[in-house]
């Protein structure tokens, strides 16, 4: 698909575009434009009374171990997309690298009201081969696929409460995020761990930060397209979030722009990968929250990203086959494992921290930000049909981005 100006075409074409690379059905063309019919959401939350949109968009330039990606992204941030496809864009040829782990995600049991919880975790240990068997009792899809409960690992935690184990069973999710996987067998468990034990089982369900199911890639943006001074000003503002709490979170945020547009877009759950990013930060640096991508330079001066941190996402179950667009997302996409998504995800949380940090460090966020935001302006200002872009390209000339000043234009008109 042309990718080259497709910023510049029409809502229309950009459709058509889309539509005649993937083939889409008529159903799948009206779905970009009606994506989730009220029935639907009626049953996928409670007490609906509407629907809420957002819009819905495609970051282009992405090559990601080798393979060109069209990247839908659902976003109400402004520039997030555009930023995006421009940083991708800048590691042109070579694109991004990425690499994962298994998708092991990890449920948790809690035991308390033990006797001796050091022995009783020993016992359970003692079981394991026992207890795993149990928990591959019930999902045989699952285990057939090379899932299934792998491990199952604990610790005594010394509370003020008293002495409890925090048991973990590791779960291989293969394509499924794996919360409904994972909370069965934790339950499933849960009677025979009090027989062994004695104790009385409170807690059984999944954890967030999935440190087992990670994702790393790297990029290399070339000193002869960023310039050295440009180089220089992304490592002076890395070494800034590296050594203040404020300045990291801030950074980490552009990461999750990225990724949670992703995320959104695919039907994935969006608080769930944000709780795991922001544990990840500090977890990984033995509790010092820090950036979750870092920058060096390498031997020819180029500049170097990259960016490791847990991504649990789905391509089956949940959201992503019940959403229209989430299924449709999935087909622009053209993955074939929940491994490829979230390493594409994690090339586009790359690309955007790139970018945000980029703008930072030299111009400033605002220019970029503001001129995109400025269509957003007139229509709160009332401006209609062409008058949107009339008032908001005037705004940027005039470097005054305001609702007052797109007001005086209407006024006046």
């Amino acid at each position: 698909m042309k990718q080259e100006g497709f910023y510049k075409l029409s809502i229309k074409d950009r459709q058509k575009l889309l539509t005649d690379e993937f083939n889409f059905s008529k159903e799948e063309i009206q779905t970009l434009g009606n994506s989730l019919p009220i029935e639907t959401a009626d049953k996928m939350a409670e007490n609906v009374v509407g629907t809420f949109s957002l819009p819905y968009g495609l970051a282009m330039n992405f090559k990601i171990n080798g393979e060109e990606k069209i990247v839908p992204m659902a976003t109400e941030e402004p520039s997030v997309i555009a930023a995006a496809s421009n940083a991708a864009k800048l590691c042109l040829p070579e694109g991004f690298k990425a690499s994962a782990s298994l998708p092991i995600m990890i449920g948790q049991i809690q035991v308390i009201k033990l006797n001796d919880a050091n022995f009783a975790l020993k016992t359970l240990l003692k079981e394991k081969k026992h207890l795993l068997e149990i928990a591959n009792s019930r999902d045989s899809t699952l285990v057939k696929l090379g899932g299934g409960a792998k491990d199952l690992q604990g610790k005594v935690l010394e509370t003020k409460r008293g002495k409890m184990l925090s048991l973990q069973v590791l779960v291989d999710c293969r394509d499924a995020m794996g919360a409904n996987a994972v909370n069965t067998i934790c339950e499933l468990l849960s009677p025979e761990i009090e027989k062994i034990t004695g104790g009385k089982v409170r807690l059984r369900i999944i954890s967030n930060l999935a440190i087992h199911r990670t994702v790393k890639v790297t990029a290399v943006w070339k000193k002869e397209l960023l310039s050295e001074p440009t180089i220089e000003a992304i490592l002076d503002s890395h070494e800034f979030a590296l050594n203040d709490v404020f300045r990291a979170t801030t950074n980490n945020k552009g990461v999750m722009n990225g990724i949670s547009a992703v995320c959104l877009a695919t039907g994935n759950d969006t608080r769930a990968l944000e709780a795991g990013a922001h544990s990840y930060a500090s977890y990984k640096n033995n509790g010092k929250y820090l950036p979750l991508a870092n920058y060096s330079k390498n031997k020819s001066g180029d500049l170097v990203g990259e960016l490791e941190m847990p991504l649990a996402v789905g391509i089956v179950g949940g959201a992503t086959k019940t959403h229209p667009l989430a299924k449709l997302s999935l087909k622009i996409l053209q993955v074939k494992s929940a491994v490829e998504l979230a390493q594409i995800m994690t090339c586009v949380g790359l690309a955007n921290n790139f970018a945000a940090i980029r703008a930072l460090s030299t111009e400033g966020i605002q220019r970029g930000h503001m001129e995109l935001h400025a269509r957003n302006i007139a229509v709160a200002a009332g401006a209609k049909g062409a008058q949107i872009d009339q008032v908001a390209n005037k705004m940027v000339l005039e470097k005054n981005i305001r609702l007052e000043r797109a007001k005086e234009m209407l006024n006046k008109k």
